[in-house]
């Protein structure tokens, strides 16, 4: 059975080169032919011997999530939907801003999270995405872009939990960050994590950045919204962000949903700047963006505007988060493959 290159790290290709008897240094010949040069064609590999390739060819595969649907938003937003195995569809999301262009990824079908102001969780957990489908959301979208610009930035903010699906994200990070291959700079790597406390240690290991769902002040409220903090309550969360923040120097980013009349009170501002006190971070406000069925209201702009306030008049670096692609349902806490969420498909031939 052929292996899927696109599944296999440097490190592994070489091993499996091993194995079949050929040598490890042909595994970074095809990394550089692949990921630097963008060719698939063996026969266009001309520093690889001609035996090699043709053998090779009974090997190793090339195999990488479709993209059935393209929508671009007026804000300049592009969502893809993306086939994959078993007859599913995955979001990523291409969000400009400025000189920056971030690429928010999925990590799974769905999500088994179950937050509560979440288009996402309403599907639960179908499955989760292979190395291969993971990486292929950052070729794809890379290969979209025929006017000059580069991704410049990849957040793990899309579809799924990424540490529920841990060694299939790392793994992927190292691909996309390997300097022989495309060469992405981890610090320009987020992962963000709605509390699963104790997998924040291999975000750390991974060497990209951290990013934590918080979206409330109290274990009840949390416990409401969130149910993953039932089993990881706030004080286990954060006790893991101060050991990452120790470990790695780095700052955390706390993101923030305001839901109108649930955790947008002044208390809930006083809270947060106790809560992350002795944790070098920023703090995310993100407007909740509506959604079928929610239950939740978005907060007036001048309601967040006083939120924003408070936190900064108490010492906090703090961001509201611009809301990019609602038109086409790819704003945060919007993504899902179901067709009613994309009244205004454009097909890809």
């Amino acid at each position: 059975m052929m292996k899927n290159f696109y599944d296999l790290t440097l490190n592994e290709l070489e091993d499996f080169f091993k194995v079949q008897g050929k040598q490890r240094f042909r595994a970074e010949q095809l990394f550089r032919w692949v990921y630097q040069k963008g060719t698939t064609n063996f026969d266009e590999m001309s520093n690889l011997a001609k035996s090699f390739r043709e053998e090779v060819k009974f090997l190793l595969e090339f195999q990488l999530p479709k993209v059935t649907q393209q929508l671009d938003s007026v804000d300049g937003t592009r969502k893809f939907l993306m086939a994959v195995e078993g007859a599913k569809e995955i979001e990523s999301v291409l969000i400009p801003n400025g000189d920056r262009l971030t690429l928010c990824v999925s990590s799974e079908v769905g999500c088994a999270m179950g937050c509560k102001f979440c288009f996402t969780s309403k599907m639960g957990l179908m499955r989760r995405l292979s190395v291969s489908e993971i990486v292929g959301q950052y070729l794809n979208a890379a290969q979209s872009l025929d006017d000059g610009r580069r991704i410049t930035n990849i957040v793990f903010m899309g579809m799924g939990e990424p540490l529920d699906n841990v060694q299939n994200v790392t793994k992927a990070i190292d691909i996309i960050h390997d300097q022989r291959g495309i060469g992405f700079a981890r610090r320009k790597i987020t992962v963000s994590t709605s509390g699963l406390a104790p997998q924040i240690k291999h975000v750390a290991e991974s060497g990209v950045r951290l990013a934590i769902s918080l979206n409330a002040t109290t274990n009840e409220i949390r416990d409401t919204i969130m149910p993953i903090n039932r089993k990881y309550p706030l004080e286990v969360l954060l006790r893991a962000c101060k050991e990452y923040t120790d470990e790695t120097k780095e700052m955390i980013t706390f993101e923030y949903v305001l839901l109108k009349g649930v955790n947008d009170s002044r208390d809930d501002a006083h809270r947060i700047v106790k809560l992350t006190r002795g944790i070098p971070s920023k703090i995310n406000l993100i407007p909740f963006n509506e959604h079928p069925g929610s239950g939740f209201n978005r907060p007036a702009s001048k309601e967040v505007g006083e939120f924003q306030k408070i936190l900064m008049s108490l010492g906090k670096h703090v961001l509201v988060r611009k809301t990019m692609g609602r038109d086409i349902f790819a704003a945060c806490g919007q993504l899902r493959s179901a067709m009613e969420a994309h009244p205004k498909k454009m097909a890809i031939n």
